[in-house]
């Protein structure tokens, strides 16, 4: 068992707990303390006793690092005696019938000396609260009223035992749970661990609970409760984790802050614990690679000092199947070597026709404390996804008359596998309780085939001019990519006079390798109204034989800087420098190789008026490889992509339970690559392009039991300069306004207790479906969802009912149409041991 815990972490998780405190008492107060009254009317005698003088005024507060530990030094004429208590690590320290009227204001400070995580001195109604919070245990303090005022002098505590130790690292991991669908820190936007709300970014987290609560099986399910994010069909019916975010599509993800390429992996949500989505440019922390608009980091599950072992089942309609479990405790009695292991199968047919897949997932995790500052994670990933490659509809107004189970492809034909492979280690080392320094390793290796019909004409309107027949050929393809990361960084706290940093140094050094082999043959035409299947390929003949890839070194530097309590700033900058290539393998030669330096930087500001509010603006430039952006018909690599973002937001906390987040933007991108209208398969360069909008997510407990995230979205997002496409063309696929409800409120007590009802509303508003723009126009809908559920014990049961009224919609890949699910259900039971 690890037996001590970062400075950083200990000191956010403190001040999370120290504010829950404190807004829990300031909440069952009167509204005028709200309004800056200090005192009130005395409700007791001894109330009315305390009042029976002028408060005691405090005009200063000061902080003394001493030999053993801390001196707090308050500057009052009048001598008084403190009441003590403690709650969890946080010794509380009240002075009764007392002001603050310091002009520095409250202070509140991290870390200020040695075993100390937290100090904060403020008002609160007829008395002045010192809170002083530990690392490991609560501190001790001696109270003396002398000339200079109030001293107490603090001496950090100790845990007695490895089992308040043990204790202390149940309680965090137990906050994290109770967090529920409020998380309140993510590292994604920042690689550090940092309260949400003095970050000036918009980063929105979804927790396990909303995973299991809405029994999602394609982990972009979840983008239905995230503003501004909207998912792409996939590659051929995979069930790619692409999405596009402020209107621009991202190629790839992140998995634990490692490069996640996704277009041919599909991620199983079985060792999922959260999605972290950060909407606004990410390349000052993560690189040159398609993250202009955010970045999805997927964050993995981790092994637990305590043994618990999960297994749990799924059926539903279209003949889905699937089973998982998962497993974790120590592997030795010290509970040094911890494991995890998730394993999933899922076989299912489709509500389109000839559809099927079937998945194997199997994800070890290793955790070795090697000592009470050194800890090293170890992780691997192994999916097989076997499915059927099918592309849906071409973006034609007599495609939108079809069934959605219509497969204008060949059952015997259209096949796809895909085989990927991660691994990942994780070593942490703290030099000392400020600083530490983190090394870590990413790799994924995938490989796969397909064989598929495909459309024999890409050009609108699609179908021979009697107005059914569609022309296809065969293609087939052999397909590898690689995606490896290395990352080495420092992270440290430390004070420059007043003010406070938490600073992250970093050098990460990537490869990305992306190759395919095309073959094509023909393939005889279909009817779309009346289809007959049978056709067989031709003689497959070499088309294309591909490969490219980058070599990156990046270089960055980021400081989060407190220089008040409550007015907070985030510098940081990132270098990178890139190699690129492109070859043609079928033809032996190199197309074009390329090199290019880019730095990207950001800068952001937090005013906090309040406890519970923040008001943040952050300014961002992102860069896009060349190879990333791809290639045209002709071979000819891209120019960078570049982009940059100016943005204004609103954080308010209603309660430690309940947040809001209200973001205004303007995000431009230039060199943007879209789909070849001729040829899907490749893409072509605009000029420039711009989206702006607005965001506004609501999430967390209203009331014990009854949880929400309530979203909304108005994404402008338009083509603003091109040689070629219409100026003021919408992008497609990106619909202008979008909202979505997700509710769930379970019975607390009584004969009915665990009983669980859950509500889902989306609205999607009308999406082009091409670019440039035709007349053809993905409809809106209006989907609703529910769920059923109880739980006792151990054990938990639930029916998820999807798309409850079978509504018709479409997604897009940015060229073909791509039918959703009707009516779903989904019953599932899982014991917990």
């Amino acid at each position: 068992m690890q037996q001590q815990i970062s400075i950083s972490i200990a000191a956010i998780i403190t001040v999370l707990m120290t504010q829950a405190v404190q807004a829990n008492e300031i909440a069952e107060l009167e509204k005028p303390l709200r309004l800056g009254e200090i005192n009130r009317p005395a409700t007791t005698v001894k109330e009315w006793l305390a009042q029976s003088s002028d408060p005691i005024q405090v005009t200063g507060v000061r902080l003394n690092a001493t030999a053993t530990g801390l001196e707090v030094i308050l500057d009052t004429e009048q001598l008084v005696s403190p009441v003590t208590s403690v709650v969890g690590n946080a010794l509380i320290i009240d002075i009764p019938n007392a002001v603050l009227v310091s002009p520095d204001g409250q202070l509140q400070t991290a870390n200020p000396a040695q075993g100390i995580a937290f100090t904060s001195v403020i008002n609160l109604p007829n008395r002045v609260r010192v809170t002083v919070t530990g690392m490991n245990a609560p501190p001790t303090a001696s109270v003396q009223s002398k000339e200079a005022g109030i001293v107490l002098s603090v001496t950090p505590g100790v845990a007695e035992t490895e089992t308040v130790e043990d204790d202390t690292i149940q309680i965090t991991v137990t906050g994290t749970q109770d967090e529920g669908y409020n998380p309140s820190a993510a590292t994604t936007g920042t690689r550090i661990e940092a309260p949400l709300r003095d970050v000036p970014l918009t980063l929105q987290v979804i927790p396990r609970q909303v995973i299991e609560d809405r029994q999602i099986i394609r982990l972009t399910e979840v983008a239905d409760n995230v503003p501004g994010v909207e998912t792409s069909s996939g590659y051929g019916g995979l069930a790619s984790n692409d999405y596009y975010i402020r209107g621009f599509k991202t190629g790839e993800s992140f998995r634990n802050g490692f490069r996640d390429f996704t277009f041919i992996s599909p991620r199983d949500p079985a060792n999922v614990e959260q999605v972290e989505f950060l909407r606004g440019p990410a390349s000052v922390l993560y690189g040159g690679g398609s993250n202009l608009s955010g970045a999805v980091n997927t964050i993995t599950k981790r092994p637990l000092a305590d043994p618990r072992y999960e297994v749990n089942g799924t059926i539903g309609n279209y003949g889905f199947y699937r089973s998982a479990i998962d497993l974790t405790g120590p592997l030795v009695d010290d509970g040094s070597l911890l494991y995890r292991l998730n394993l999933a199968y899922t076989n299912a047919d489709s509500f389109r026709d000839f559809n099927e897949s079937q998945s194997i997932f199997v994800a070890p995790v290793l955790t070795w404390n090697i000592g009470p500052r050194t800890t090293l994670t170890t992780e691997f990933e192994y999916q097989n996804y076997d499915y059927v490659f099918d592309r849906g509809f071409p973006p034609g107004e007599v495609f939108l008359q079809l069934p959605r189970d219509r497969f204008l492809f060949e059952p015997d034909v259209n096949r796809a596998q895909f085989n990927s492979y991660y691994f990942g280690y994780n070593l942490e080392h703290e030099l000392n309780d400020q600083w530490k320094v983190r090394q870590g390793f990413g790799g994924l290796i995938i490989n796969g085939e397909t064989e598929a019909a495909v459309l024999g004409n890409y050009s609108s309107p699609f179908v021979d001019d009697d107005g059914r027949t569609l022309q296809r050929d065969a293609q087939r393809s052999d397909e590898q990519q690689e995606n490896f990361s290395l990352q080495t960084e420092v992270i440290g706290e430390f004070s420059t006079g007043s003010i406070n940093h938490n600073l992250l140094f970093g050098l990460e050094y990537a490869r990305y390798r992306f190759a395919y082999d095309f073959f094509d043959a023909t393939l005889g035409p279909i009817d779309i109204f009346n289809p007959v299947y049978g056709a067989r390929p031709g003689t497959y003949v070499p088309s294309s034989f591909e490969e490219y890839g980058t070599r990156n070194i990046g270089i960055y530097l980021q400081d989060l800087v407190y220089l008040t309590p409550n007015l907070i700033v985030l510098a940081g900058g990132r270098l990178d420098f890139n190699n690129s290539f492109y070859r043609d393998t079928l033809n032996n030669t190199t197309n074009s190789e390329r090199s290019e330096t880019s730095f990207s930087p950001r800068l952001g500001i937090v005013y906090q008026p309040g406890e519970n509010t923040s008001l943040y603006f952050n300014w961002a430039n992102a860069f896009t490889p060349t190879v990333l952006g791809g290639i045209t018909r002709a071979g000819q690599p891209f120019e960078p992509e570049r982009g940059q973002q100016f943005e204004i937001g609103l954080k308010q906390d209603f309660s430690d339970r309940l947040s809001a987040n209200l973001a205004f933007y303007h995000l431009t991108r230039q060199n943007v690559s879209t789909p070849d209208p001729e040829d899907p398969d490749f893409s072509i360069q605009t000029g420039e392009q711009t989206s702006r909008g607005i965001e506004l997510d609501v999430r967390g407990e209203i009331l014990p039991g009854w949880n929400m995230i309530a979203t909304y979205a108005l994404t402008d997002a338009f083509v603003s300069e091109d040689n070629d496409l219409p100026v003021g063309d919408r992008l497609a696929g990106i619909p202008k306004n979008t909202a979505s409800l997700w509710s769930t409120y379970e019975i607390q007590s009584g004969d009915w207790q665990g009983l669980g009802f859950g509500l889902g509303l989306v609205y999607v508003d009308e999406r082009e479906a091409q670019l440039p723009n035709t007349t053809v126009t993905l409809p809106s809908y209006f989907r609703t969802d529910a769920s059923l559920f109880y739980r006792r014990d151990n054990w938990r049961a639930a029916v998820n009912f999807k798309n409850l009224f079978s509504v018709e919609y479409f997604n897009t890949q940015g060229f073909f149409m791509t039918p959703q699910a009707s009516f779903t259900v989904l019953a599932n039971i899982s014991v917990e041991f």
